[in-house]
């Protein structure tokens, strides 16, 4: 996830700002069991010495020998690790190459002019968006009209753009700060938000894919593109605004973070940090609208984090207005008090289709979601998604669907998404301490949402605009980030990423207390993160009961513990990492196809960047389970009246540069973020987001922290890497 630029904090994270306020128990309060010790998990490590060579896209090497086991799976990883490093490069395994495919700026036709990179370019709608995420790749049928999952050689790559920069490199001189803001800022910025749809093809003669410029299939869709509400928000009162007086549409698409695609082959973008895009004033709301609204954190504020509501006064067209969420006409038909309400969906398009318009498919709750990620589709039986709400002390979720999975509606685009995204169940997660957890039912019949106090909901429409406080009401337990998450498609367990919970007001051990699926709170030895806290995050997964994804009930562990190799082992590196794999803030999380078993882990890290850029790395893993109980101490925890507490939690066995080895590091200040990979598995494509994070455009280039990818002192840019190995295996195994 981005970092944003604010009056208040020079670097402000969206996701660090939490809005949770509810009593919720962070199971803690109902640990009943101790075990007198901590069961030591013991695996075999070995150090592997990285070699890095110069240039902005880099192989690294190692002169041990790659391993020939995988920790009980079928597949080996076959690479040598890369080593950490903090130059303005992007670095590879020695045998692979990395190539710049589709960088900020980049035209999508042959229509539009090159990007000069001066801040002077226009017409984003037709070039690529910022901020590269969440990615999908949907290869092309023989007939060249509809998705087929096993083609390579010409696909569709559809990419979230998650936000613009902060820092303004897509202006000559930065963003204006001032209220009156010129409408042409505006419109770049808005068109520089939303989701690629371009067209690659592989290259016979340089083993590589490139873009197809002159593809039908090239579009954009932005913050501006048309789209319709479905699923039980569809004409509530509660979505009326001057643009859609009947509740059925609005505009626009922003925060687009990680994604999901369907079986049916359509892709989901997901709305993550929108609630900051928008302004309002004070006045106007009753008790019940401040309740929701405070409960997504949309509070009044001078500007909105853009300042797109507030632009020159000669131009009061509602395409800015709709960015004000104040109550300024006599009804909800005369202005947009509601439009905040018609953002925080998932969003689903069909790439094979350019004049359907994006549906938000309401029925999967309205949050700040990380992504949607689908249980393989059974024949017979419903679908089932998981998410998760991506901010400090929120949730994770799944809908099951009330449909079920009829092959036949393979490439039946948006009227399959009706039939399975617009009617189903959502259910909130409850991790227990003693391994197991529930899925709790966001309904109008579960009684704790029916008599909660602190909101009251009218219907159906008003419990999904609402998702939070529904989960809130029936006493979810509260997560350190849940991001990325996915199914791993050998063993069917669910993984989600945790990816950190630092802030004094309301961080994990701080204000949070610790909990079992959320057990560590340490300050960062080198004093480069706030704490205490979980500095470095972690990743659980679970087991569906029976192995069926659609059950109410669960058992977890804690697949590995974000943490620097020379931390403290008990308690800190509980998962054993050394200097090939330890890692720090695990945000990305994606499993291969091609080769089952095969995981990805994306950082979005500040924590270990005196050390190491960002970076990815291959896993293993092995089953929920595999590890053991155990007891983790932290120290002088501020919520346990600032003494030591120790929580028992269920560890996932140690990590081996057999099991887990790091094969990307990115660039300076970037975050490593969005990966997908062709159907034979031999070309990944991995999104480089904001490289140059923390400079000033308006600095002399010399000072900015990246000139990546260009070289130079260009300004840097996000960016689309694809990657295939040399002698045209497999990637990683």
């Amino acid at each position: 996830m981005s970092q944003s630029k604010n009056a208040d904090n020079p670097i402000v994270d969206p996701d660090d700002i939490g809005h949770n306020i509810s009593s919720n128990p962070s199971i803690d309060d109902i640990l009943t069991a101790r075990v007198s010790r901590r069961s030591v998990l013991k695996g075999g490590f070995y150090a592997m010495a990285g070699t890095m060579f110069g240039g902005s896209l880099v192989a690294c090497s190692s002169s041990d020998p790659a391993p020939v086991a995988s920790g009980g799976e079928a597949l080996a990883l076959s690479f040598n690790p890369v080593a950490k490093a903090v130059a303005d490069v992007l670095s590879v395994p020695a045998g692979y190459s990395a190539k710049v495919l589709y960088r900020t700026g980049d035209p999508i036709n042959g229509l539009v002019p090159a990007y000069a990179n001066d801040g002077s370019d226009t017409d984003f709608a037709n070039r690529s968006g910022d901020h590269h995420d969440g990615m999908a790749f949907f290869g092309i049928s023989s007939n060249g009209t509809q998705w087929d999952s096993t083609v390579s050689d010409r696909g569709l790559l559809v990419m979230n753009h998650e936000v613009v920069d902060d820092i303004g490199w897509i202006h000559a001189n930065g963003q204006t700060a001032a209220t009156d803001k010129p409408t042409g800022e505006i419109d770049k910025e808005v068109e520089g938000h939303g989701v690629s749809i371009v067209e690659v093809v592989h290259n016979a003669t340089t083993a590589t894919y490139d873009l197809n410029l002159n593809s039908p299939f090239n579009r954009r869709v932005t913050g501006a593109t048309v789209m319709d509400l479905h699923g039980p928000v569809r004409g509530s009162a509660m979505a009326v605004t001057s643009y859609s007086t009947g509740g059925t549409q609005t505009r626009g698409t922003v925060n687009n973070c990680a994604n999901g695609e369907t079986p049916w082959g359509t892709y989901l973008a997901c709305e993550e940090n929108w609630a900051g895009y928008f302004y309002r004033e004070d006045t106007g709301r009753d008790a019940k609208e401040e309740a929701s609204l405070g409960r997504y954190g949309i509070r009044a504020s001078t500007t909105g984090r853009y300042n797109w509501a507030r632009p020159t006064a000669a131009d009061a067209t509602d395409m800015y207005r709709r960015w004000n969420a104040s109550v300024v006409g006599a009804t909800a038909s005369d202005d947009f008090r509601n439009v905040a309400n018609t953002f925080g969906w998932v969003v689903e398009i069909d790439p094979f289709n350019r004049g359907a318009n994006p549906r938000k498919r309401t029925a999967l709750g309205r949050m700040g979601h990380e992504g949607c990620w689908a249980a393989p589709a059974v024949a017979g039986q419903p679908l089932v998604f998981y998410m998760g709400d991506d901010a400090r002390n929120e949730y994770i979720y799944k809908f099951v669907s009330t449909a079920n999975w009829d092959a036949a509606d393979v490439n039946g685009g948006l009227a399959a998404g009706d039939k399975y995204l617009d009617s189903g169940t959502l259910y909130v997660a409850r991790f227990d301490a003693d391994g197991s957890g529930v899925w709790i039912p966001l309904t109008l019949s579960n009684s704790d949402i029916a008599g909660y106090a602190t909101y009251s909901f009218a219907d159906a429409a008003d419990l999904a605009i609402n998702t939070r406080h529904a989960a809130d009401a029936v006493g979810a337990t509260k997560m350190d980030r849940p991001e990325w998450g996915g199914v791993h498609p050998v063993t069917g367990d669910v993984y989600m990423t945790l990816t950190n919970s630092v802030s004094s007001s309301s961080g994990r051990g701080r204000v949070t207390p610790l909990d079992p699926a959320n057990p560590r709170a340490y300050t960062d030895a080198d004093g480069r993160a706030n704490g205490p806290g979980n500095v470095n995050g972690h990743i659980i997964r679970w087991s569906e009961a029976g192995g069926d994804h659609t059950a109410t009930t669960f058992q977890w562990d804690i697949y590995l513990f974000g943490a620097e190799e020379d931390a403290e082992a008990t308690n800190i590196n509980v998962s054993g990492l050394v200097a090939d794999n330890d890692f720090s803030s695990p945000d990305g999380l994606w499993f291969s196809n091609a080769s089952p078993g095969l995981l990805w882990v994306q950082t979005d890290d500040g924590a270990y960047r005196d050390v190491t850029n960002c970076m990815m790395l291959a896993a293993l893993p092995g089953q929920r389970g595999d590890g053991a109980q155990i007891d983790i101490t932290s120290s002088a925890v501020p919520t346990n009246a600032n003494a030591d507490q120790t929580v028992t939690t269920f560890a996932g066995a140690a990590a081996t540069t057999t099991t887990l080895r790091r094969f990307l590091v990115g660039p300076s200040r970037c975050e490593v973020t969005g990966i997908c990979e062709t159907p034979d598995g031999r070309a990944i494509f991995v999104n480089i987001q904001h490289p140059g994070e923390g400079s000033n455009v308006t600095d002399a280039p010399a000072n900015w922290t990246s000139h990546w990818p260009d070289g130079g002192t260009a300004r840097p840019r996000s960016a689309t890497v694809v990657i295939t190995r040399d002698d045209g295996g497999k990637i990683a195994v």
